[in-house]
C-alpha cells in the first residue's frame, strides 16, 4: 500500500456537494484539497461498466493532467426492484433537457419506475448506496476503496440537507433520511455495525485512512 506524501490532493469530481463531502472527510488528516475546477479540466467520459473502472477514469486523468495524487469517486444508488438501477447512471437519471442535473427529476423517476413495478411495500423498495475511491498517482499506480449502505426508498422525499438522491434513502436501522440529517451525523466516525460509518462515503473514507494516515 503507498503512502500519500506531500499533503497535496486533486479532488476528481465537479459536483459541489461531492466535493464538499470529501473535503469534509479529508479534513482531519490535514490534506490540502485541490479541486479539480480549478485546473479548468473538463469530466472525462465515463464509459466504465462498474463504479470501480469509472473512478479510476476520473482518478488517472487528473493525476495525469495535474502531476499531482488525485481522488475521484464513483457512487450511485443501485435498486433491487429496477435491476439494481440507476447504478453506474445514476448521475444520467437526473440529467435535465439543458444538460444540468436536477436532482428531484431524478428521484421523481425512480419512484414511477418503482410503481410501474408495483413495488410500494418497503420490502420491495430495497437498495443500496455504493461508493468506490480510486486513489491515483502520476505514475499510474492506484488504490481502491469501497463502501455501502442498505437500506429503504421512502415517498415522498424527505428532507433538504445532502444531495443527489439522500431525501429518499431511509438507511437500515434509522428513522431519518440521509436527507434529514446534518452532514455530522452523515459522515459521523464509528457509525454503522462495523464502526466504519453509516454512509457510504464514510465508510469507503474510513477504510482509505486506515490505509494511509492511521496504518
Amino acid at each position: 500500500m503507498r503512502r500519500l506524501a506531500g499533503g497535496k490532493l486533486v479532488v476528481a469530481t465537479h459536483n459541489p456537494g461531492k466535493l464538499r463531502e470529501i473535503a469534509e472527510l479529508l479534513e482531519p488528516y490535514g490534506v490540502q484539497v485541490i479541486p479539480i475546477s480549478g485546473y479548468g479540466l473538463p469530466e472525462p467520459e465515463e464509459t466504465g461498466g462498474s463504479f470501480r473502472d469509472n473512478a479510476r477514469i476520473k482518478a488517472e486523468a487528473a493525476a495525469r493532467a495535474t502531476g499531482l495524487p488525485a481522488l475521484a469517486d464513483d457512487s450511485g444508488l443501485c435498486v433491487e426492484a429496477l435491476d439494481g438501477a440507476p447504478g453506474v447512471h445514476t448521475a444520467d437519471w437526473a440529467e435535465g433537457p439543458d444538460g444540468r442535473r436536477d436532482w428531484m427529476r431524478a428521484m421523481q423517476r425512480v419512484e414511477q419506475e418503482l410503481q410501474a413495478r408495483g413495488a410500494t411495500r418497503p420490502e420491495q423498495r430495497r437498495a443500496r448506496f455504493v461508493a468506490t475511491l480510486c486513489l491515483a498517482w502520476p505514475d499510474g499506480h492506484a488504490e481502491f476503496f469501497a463502501g455501502e449502505v442498505p437500506g429503504t426508498l421512502v415517498w415522498p422525499p424527505r428532507g433538504d440537507r445532502g444531495f443527489g438522491y439522500d431525501p429518499m434513502f431511509l438507511p437500515d436501522g434509522g428513522d431519518r433520511t440521509f436527507g434529514e440529517m446534518t452532514s455530522e451525523e452523515k459522515h459521523g466516525r464509528g457509525g454503522g455495525p462495523d464502526g466504519l460509518g453509516l454512509s457510504h462515503r464514510t465508510r469507503a473514507f474510513a477504510l482509505l485512512a486506515r490505509a494511509l494516515f492511521e496504518a
